[in-house]
């Protein structure tokens, strides 16, 4: 693939790149390397306050970096704003809270050891490959580079090759803010590159936010390497809605939901399980707001759904849709891709999904919801926990022992109940099953390219 702009909404291209050659890659990793041994010999005070000047210079630049994320991949442009925003928060979190997350942990009773002392303690592990997803090209790299660089790691990035303009944005971010030189940078490369990089000695470890495919490459060649990996990878979440709900808000929250990012999110609700009493309704309520939804130019401030990011996402997502209508599916609204220019699909609902179809096991991602209707509770989770994905749900009702039961036995990394998944950096983020391992976000996530050392002290 090309390293491109090109606008989805038009189809258009608007700047090319040339990939970093061999020895411009070598370079990057030189300095990387060196960055590294620079970075971890500094303090958490030291670190907080070159991020909290990063977060700075990303927040002044809201507007024309907004506008970069809406042309390279067609998120409407209040949404675009909304994740520069989100990416400050996130580096300020970690400015604020990096030292007390990588604290020691002192055993309280080291004579159990035969220790006069003993502890726990993180320390950086090096040079960290990220290879991250055009979807939200800005927070899921931000949501790496942040704990990271606090954690005293430097970060290598291989951007998907159709945001350019904003991996070179975030290559030099951090030392706009003060890290030292190499701290973070990007490359510019072909996805058939990324396994010699994993595989140089430098990097100590990778991380990889992507398809199910790239995962299992990436896992399998770090392994290979004995280096640690963390994957977070598709999903295919339930959002589950039983009678005692508050019906209105779930049929809104379960369009917003939906749509978010043009639908192009792995944590946006995809599979609606309702109960029976009150499938009807939500389905009368659902189908009409999704309909409603106002669909064309990204950069129109009025735009809701704006085009599925790449020509090859918009075919595949047509390709399920036309496999399910063909299998006996009822299409309640939406279900053809848009004529004219650019790469847009409408907001489409699909109820009477069968297991012979392809849409009911595999991820949709734009604005593509299949609608269940379940009789209780077990129904429900059983429906919710048949496909291979684990990432995150939703679940929506006031019964106390329904939301034990769907806290407790659904298979995922998360499960919010009467609302709908969001990565919060005060929690952690992943998934389960072929959603990946490892996790992003809180204490967790900043723990996980450390080294957790013991340290006994006779």
């Amino acid at each position: 693939m090309a390293i491109a702009t090109v606008n989805p909404a038009t189809g258009e291209i608007e700047k090319t790149f040339d990939p970093h050659s061999p020895a411009e890659v070598e370079r990057r990793l030189t300095l990387a390397a060196s960055a590294f041994a620079t970075l971890k010999g500094t303090t958490f005070a030291q670190r907080g306050e070159w991020m909290r000047s990063a977060a700075d210079l990303l927040e002044a630049d809201v507007d024309p970096l907004a506008e970069i994320v809406t042309r390279e991949m067609g998120r409407p442009i209040g949404g675009a704003r909304a994740e520069v925003l989100k990416c400050a928060k996130g580096m300020r979190f970690y400015a604020d809270h990096a030292e007390e997350f990588l604290a020691d942990e002192p055993l309280d009773d080291p004579s159990k050891v035969g220790a006069s002392r003993a502890v726990a303690r993180y320390q950086p592990l090096g040079v960290i490959l990220a290879v991250m997803p055009w979807n939200y090209p800005l927070w899921q790299v931000v949501r790496f580079a942040a704990p990271a660089l606090m954690a005293g790691n430097t970060g290598v990035l291989k951007h998907a090759s159709n945001v350019p303009q904003s991996a070179l944005y975030l290559d030099t971010l951090f030392t706009r803010g003060g890290f030292p030189e190499g701290a973070f940078t990007s490359l510019l490369i072909g996805s058939a590159e990324v396994a010699a990089v994993i595989e140089d000695p430098r990097v100590r470890a990778v991380t990889l936010t992507g398809s199910e495919p790239a995962g299992r490459s990436v896992a399998s060649t770090a392994a290979a390497q004995v280096k640690k990996s963390v994957l977070e990878l598709g999903g295919s979440d339930p959002f589950i809605v039983m009678p005692s709900a508050d019906l209105d808000a779930a049929v809104t929250t379960a369009v917003n939901a939906r749509t978010v990012n043009n639908g192009q999110s792995c944590i946006a609700a995809k599979r609606f399980i309702i109960h029976e009493a009150v499938y009807d309704a939500f389905i009368a309520g659902f189908t009409d707001a999704m309909a409603g939804l106002r669909v064309g130019d990204p950069l129109d401030e009025q735009t809701q759904i704006g085009p599925i990011a790449t020509a090859s996402g918009r075919d595949e997502l047509s390709e399920l849709v036309d496999d399910a209508r063909a299998k006996g599916a009822d299409i309640l609204t939406g279900g053809s891709a848009s004529d004219g220019p650019g790469w847009f699909y409408p907001p489409t609902v699909i109820a009477g999904v069968t297991p012979a179809m392809r849409v009911h096991l595999e991820e949709t991602f734009g604005p593509v919801a299949t609608v269940y209707r379940v009789k209780d509770a077990d129904e429900a989770i059983a429906l919710a926990n048949v496909n291979d994905f684990g990432l995150s749900s939703s679940v929506w009702t006031t019964d106390a022992a329904e939301r034990e039961r769907f806290e407790n036995e659904i298979e995922a990394g998360a499960v919010f109940v009467n609302g709908m998944t969001v990565s919060y950096p005060e929690l952690p983020f992943g998934g389960i099953k072929n959603s990946g391992f490892g996790r992003e976000l809180a204490a967790a996530g900043i723990r996980e390219f450390c080294n957790l050392k013991t340290v006994w002290e006779a």
